[in-house]
């Protein structure tokens, strides 16, 4: 039995959760699960909610304290706490856009997931889907369209029925449409600018939703088994991935063995490319034996409800296990 290292005092970790985007709530969903099972033998950890200018902990006797943000410390009745670490699971801005890691990096912090620059080419949907295309991952047909340039109908000529129109940086299924006639784009465009100033207009491929995780560590380096997505709605939206019923969620993704890992094949070989950092999830369409990718989550979910501590449980690790491998990795 391998003997758990010395360490020489308990580390301060500060779980980072909120953010500026619709995915909030489902942030503090994660992070609660992540304060629940982080080792306290070695961890002290902060839940430190982000909103806007807001950065506060809210002390267990009910006060709250600022973080400040020249050094990311806590004055706590005046005494300075420093943080050894951070642990990120904000979903969108600025967590997983790249903002929040360029700050950390900065003041030298380690953090857990990617850094700065994955994180922002992996947010911006269309230029993650152009940069793979360069290694011959295969991606539905798109184009962008941008608040301030306007758009016409033009720009989807010779791209065929149905689209998705969904917002460029944005996540949970938030602003995504489903049009089956050019009557309907419009409306789509319009409701995804309320979540981006970027839009994505994708042609549909049918097939197989799977999602799959992938872990990688000093120590570890997994690939989860793929989930299987069959919803009850014309797609995967917020509603199916958050409402009892709506959806179901199958790990493993009833297939083959040889089509199970060509998913995981491509699923680590796009991480290996990015250069991603802790545990990802990516997301694709299997059409014709073909994993078509969708996009990548550099955050993703880990409440209860959430895919990754499925796959991770069906690849027997624990959650205890996976913030423990996630932070272990800051520090060798």
């Amino acid at each position: 039995m391998k003997k758990r290292k010395r360490v020489d005092h308990m580390k301060n970790i500060a779980v980072l959760a909120g953010g500026n985007s619709s995915e909030f709530d489902i942030s503090l969903h994660s992070a609660e699960q992540v304060m629940l099972n982080l080792d306290r033998k070695l961890y002290h950890p902060y839940l430190i909610i982000i909103r806007g200018k807001d950065w506060i902990w809210n002390a267990p006797d009910g006060e709250t304290y600022p973080v400040d943000k020249n050094d990311f410390s806590l004055d706590i009745q005046g005494n300075i706490l420093h943080f050894d670490a951070a642990f990120i699971v904000i979903h969108g801005s600025p967590g997983e856009d790249g903002k929040l890691q360029s700050y950390l990096d900065m003041i030298r912090l380690p953090y857990t997931g990617c850094d700065a620059f994955v994180s922002s080419l992996t947010f911006h949907k269309f230029a993650c889907k152009l940069y793979l295309e360069k290694y011959h991952i295969a991606t539905p047909p798109s184009v962008l369209v941008h608040f301030t340039g306007g758009w016409t109908p033009s720009v989807l000529a010779g791209m065929k029925y149905p689209l998705f129109i969904k917002p460029n940086a944005s996540g949970s299924s938030f602003g995504i449409s489903k049009a089956f006639h050019p009557s309907e784009v419009a409306q789509a465009i319009q409701k995804a600018f309320q979540e981006s100033e970027e839009v994505i207009i994708e042609e549909f491929i049918g097939g197989m939703e799977v999602s799959c995780g992938v872990l990688k560590t000093a120590t570890r380096d997994m690939v989860f088994p793929p989930t299987e997505i069959v919803s009850r709605h014309e797609f995967f939206d917020y509603q199916a991935k958050y409402s009892d019923g709506l959806a179901e969620e199958i790990t493993p993704a009833r297939l083959p063995g040889d089509k199970l890992k060509l998913i995981q094949e491509t699923a680590s070989s796009i991480y290996t490319i990015l250069g991603c950092r802790g545990v990802t999830r990516i997301d694709f369409i299997l059409h014709d034996n073909t994993p078509y990718f969708l996009e990548i989550n550099t955050i993703p979910g880990l409440s209860k409800e959430s895919i990754i501590p499925k796959q991770a449980a069906a690849a027997g690790m624990t959650m205890k296990e996976m913030t423990a491998l996630l932070l272990t990795d800051l520090f060798q």
